[in-house]
């Protein structure tokens, strides 16, 4: 049922309640005492009543002045007073406060006994007064019982309320939180494949004319890479929505010729390792890339034209999955702004070192590679998205130019075991 329904109901009731005062107020107004200055009370009594919901306090002092007023003309309990069980019952039901109905129930029980007196009876006025009081002591305990449902139920009203409310704010939490994943992503999937087609493309430029076997190899590739790429994308753009049925479920199989590389640079020898990496195209829709993988990533990154070699010291542990793609996407990140930056036939050192109670990642190259036709723009979010990846995990980032030449990268990501270290920038 609606509110405004619920609202008119209790509107209507109480005026029904008001005219019942007023009725019984006017109805012996020629055998009451005190004629029409008496049924003039009453009827104030049922107009105050009007308001018992909204402002019960107000209306009971005023009920309660009326009736004072008449005991101190000596008229007696007269029918209109039911308007004072009507206005205790308000104050102790539907005040703010239970302190306005406690003393309400004080004042009503001194005009029991007021009441008990100018009561006409043959017996003792205390009969009258136990009569009235076992009436008014009723009264009040069933108010008092209404109150406690109705603040417990707008008390469950306002916990499911607030659950509602946190469950809205957490799951834009967990939204904002996923585009941030997919957008570090995206971006590692774009900026990776896109620095190396446009090697590729410029390498194929120039060597048209003096190796078009070459050049062949370099265009073949940017293929592969693209093709690639827009498998990782379709990847990850589908953990947005649910499955279609209707769409096919892998991707078509390559052109003749492609290998599947991800990537190669337009040199001699292009595209000698690239078997080993062209499994990637098919991984399953929701699998994200480990430290494993990280060789085959390093093959993609020599075939386009980086010296990279591989060391690994330690005893390697398992490592939960997202500190593995966590480490994944910052060796990818770090040889993709070796290859823009450095350029095409730098020599980059990878180091990962596995402690106890923590992984080091070393990414430092030379800087002695040949320089792009094009220019890297400027800008980016490579090293915004790698201290990001790693402040989930706690972990610590440190990058910057060396004094012999080249560039350096290093990233500390304590295990889940470990305590919190402090992300520190250079």
């Amino acid at each position: 049922m609606s509110a405004t329904i619920l609202r008119t109901r209790a509107v209507v009731f109480d005026v029904a309640v008001a005219g019942a005062v007023a009725l019984f107020g006017v109805a012996a107004v020629s055998a009451q005492p005190g004629g029409w200055f008496s049924a003039a009370v009453g009827l104030g009594m049922a107009v105050a009543l009007l308001w018992r919901r909204v402002r019960p306090a107000a209306v009971t002092a005023v009920v309660a002045a009326l009736a004072f007023v008449q005991v101190a003309l000596g008229w007696g309990p007269l029918p209109y007073d039911v308007a004072v069980l009507i206005a205790l019952y308000s104050v102790v039901a539907y005040a703010d406060r239970l302190r306005a109905g406690i003393v309400a129930g004080i004042v009503a029980a001194l005009g029991v006994v007021l009441a008990a007196v100018q009561t006409p009876s043959q017996v003792a006025w205390y009969f009258p007064a136990i009569f009235y009081g076992l009436l008014t002591g009723a009264v009040w305990l069933m108010a008092l019982n209404v109150r406690t449902r109705r603040l417990y139920v707008l008390s469950l009203e306002e916990r499911a309320a607030t659950l509602e409310r946190e469950r809205e704010a957490e799951a834009r939490a967990a939204v904002a939180e996923e585009r941030t994943r997919i957008a570090r992503e995206l971006h590692d999937v774009v900026a990776h494949s896109m620095a190396v087609m446009i090697v590729q493309a410029d390498g194929a430029r120039y060597m048209i004319d003096q190796s078009p076997e070459t050049a062949r190899t370099a265009v073949r590739i940017v293929a592969d890479t693209g093709r690639q790429a827009l498998a990782d994308m379709r990847r990850l753009v589908g953990v947005l929505r649910e499955p279609d049925p209707a769409e096919p479920a892998a991707e078509p199989p390559p052109a003749p010729g492609a290998d599947g590389a991800g990537g190669a640079g337009a040199h001699d020898g292009v595209g000698a390792d690239r078997d080993r990496s062209a499994g990637l195209t098919d991984e399953p829709t929701h699998r994200r890339p480990s430290v494993t993988e990280v060789p085959a990533l390093l093959d993609r990154f020599r075939a386009a034209g980086l010296r990279v070699g591989w060391t690994v010291t330690g005893t390697p542990a398992p490592l939960p999955q997202g500190v593995e793609l966590t480490v994944y996407r910052l060796v990818q990140e770090a040889l993709t702004n070796a290859l823009k930056h450095a350029g095409v036939g730098a020599g980059v050192q990878v180091t990962l070192h596995h402690a106890a109670d923590t992984v080091l990642l070393d990414v430092v190259d030379d800087g002695r590679g040949r320089a792009a036709a094009t220019p890297a723009p400027p800008g980016g979010h490579g090293l915004v998205g790698m201290r990001e990846r790693l402040s989930v995990y706690d972990g610590s980032l440190t990058a910057g130019p060396r004094p012999a030449g080249g560039w350096q990268v290093r990233a500390r990501l304590p295990l889940p075991s470990t305590p919190a270290t402090e992300v520190s920038t250079v």
